[in-house]
């Protein structure tokens, strides 16, 4: 079984990797390059994971797509990345539109190139309700049935977190051994994380819901 994994160099994605790796599957990794203004630093941890399981490991070039993105994550925007919890900003301004959706299409044509059977997304639930569009349930049905009859029910999409939040994802990834402390979460970009933005937050909530206090971790 081969399988595709949508790689950002994250807890989520990296998880996913673990996962597929776990049930014996032939992986390929593939990461996006889409102007993010983190993306120096984001795409050096995924490919920083894949060299530790020894993965084949393709960056994709998109960021011609999203040069017009009004997102804070755009580098050609000077926006500062909006900052606080998930569950308490008022103004969130970390989407970029319909990166997912993007994204995953273009997984699905790799995929079918590739031969490979299995997409791995790793979206999931979070505390403060679905955040972005292009991570909730009704999208997730969307795109998996979509992308089912584009490539004539050969190409699955697996979200094994969708029912899930980012401490069980953590927890998942511990008992596998991962080595969260080659991922990256944060929206700014720096060589540590910022701390403050919401994927920061998040990450460090889930660690410490585990037990993990160790500042390495985020």
């Amino acid at each position: 079984m081969k399988s595709l994994v949508l790689l950002s160099g994250g807890v989520d994605s990296s998880t996913c990797l673990a996962m597929a790796l776990d049930n014996k599957e032939e992986v390929i990794a593939i990461s996006i390059e889409y102007g993010q203004s983190h993306g120096k630093r984001e795409l050096q941890a995924a490919k920083d994971i894949a060299n530790y399981y020894k993965v084949d490991h393709r960056i994709i070039d998109l960021s011609n797509i999203f040069n017009a993105s009004k997102s804070s994550l755009n580098k050609n925007n000077n926006l500062e990345v909006s900052k606080g919890d998930y569950a308490d900003q008022e103004n969130i301004n970390t989407e970029v539109e319909f990166r997912n959706g993007v994204f995953l299409t273009v997984m699905a044509s790799l995929a079918l190139q590739f031969d490979a059977n299995k997409i791995y997304y790793g979206a999931h639930l979070d505390d403060s309700g679905a955040i972005y569009a292009d991570t909730s349930e009704e999208f997730i049905d969307s795109i998996t049935r979509t992308i089912d009859i584009g490539t004539r029910s050969k190409v699955e999409v697996v979200t094994p977190f969708r029912n899930k939040r980012k401490e069980d994802i953590v927890r998942t990834g511990l008992k596998l051994n991962l080595p969260y402390e080659l991922t990256y979460s944060c929206y700014v970009g720096g060589d540590e994380p910022c701390g403050e933005c919401g994927t920061c937050i998040d990450r460090k909530k889930a660690f410490l819901a585990n037990g993990i206090t160790d500042e390495k971790y985020f």
